[in-house]
């Protein structure tokens, strides 16, 4: 297996995209590290299910990434369960949506937390060892966003614009330590992130949820169909190969033809 003897750790990982990476890591024998939130049950049955996939044992960490303390404790408890995080797949992102002079203070700090800082924080406590192991691999999570902006989106789009930013710094401080450090950035996913964010929209724009669907969301995904995490999945599972070597610094474009013009 490609991916034997490593270690994994993927935020935002209980459903979605960061749930079908999981499983493309898992079925190439890496042992994954899995967060987020949800019924414990159900996250148990995936932890069995990635035990499966890689015949050997998967963790998972409750860590609120909006908070440093936790984050510093998910990678202390992956270190210890599973060894140090040789993959990190800063995924995790939350959203919320709603005109600037609107906007809840509350809610521009959290998401700020949740999807620019905590990229930092992971990525500053599991650098360290994949300099010493002299192979690593971060791969972050962006978005179109990263690229270009939308209404009503404003702490979205400047974080995910922080979080191309950030992969190239990093990309360059880590190029001779045998470290790629990469985002992928796709459109509109069909995953509990974006439907999630339908009725705040349909509320802001005064549409009708299939107006959402069709005028907002597809509007600018020339394909006019959603990305499907596995997609996303296959393309973090290339970075980790040693043909990806030179890769690195990268904002890989996932949209549909979204940032093509």
């Amino acid at each position: 297996m490609l991916l034997k003897d490593k270690v994994a750790l993927v935020t935002g990982s209980t459903s979605g995209i960061g749930l079908a990476i999981a499983r493309a890591l898992a079925a190439e024998g890496a042992r994954v590290m899995l967060n987020g939130f949800g019924d414990r049950a159900e996250i148990q049955v995936i932890q069995d299910e990635l035990t499966k996939l890689n015949g050997d044992c998967a963790g998972y960490s409750d860590a609120d990434l909006s908070n440093p303390e936790a984050i510093d404790a998910m990678v202390a408890t992956c270190t210890d369960e599973l060894g140090s995080p040789s993959i990190l797949v800063n995924n995790a992102g939350i959203q919320f949506v709603s005109p600037i002079e609107d906007f809840p203070t509350e809610k521009w700090d959290a998401i700020l937390a949740v999807n620019l800082s905590a990229v930092f924080h992971t990525t500053r406590l599991c650098l360290p060892s994949m300099r010493q192991r002299g192979w690593g691999r971060i791969i972050n999570t962006a978005s179109a966003h990263s690229v270009v902006a939308s209404p009503n989106k404003a702490p979205y789009v400047a974080a995910k614009h922080g979080v191309a930013g950030f992969t190239k710094a990093v990309a360059l401080e880590a190029a001779r330590d045998g470290v790629t450090v990469n985002c992928i950035s796709p459109g509109y996913v069909w995953t509990p992130l974006v439907e999630n964010q339908i009725p705040d929209t349909m509320k802001a724009r005064g549409l009708t949820r299939e107006q959402v669907m069709n005028d907002v969301l597809l509007a600018a995904q020339p394909t006019k169909r959603f990305v499907e995490p596995i997609e996303v999945a296959s393309l973090a599972l290339y970075l980790c190969r040693p043909e990806a070597g030179s890769i690195t610094g990268a904002n890989l474009s996932m949209d549909g033809g979204w940032t093509a013009a």
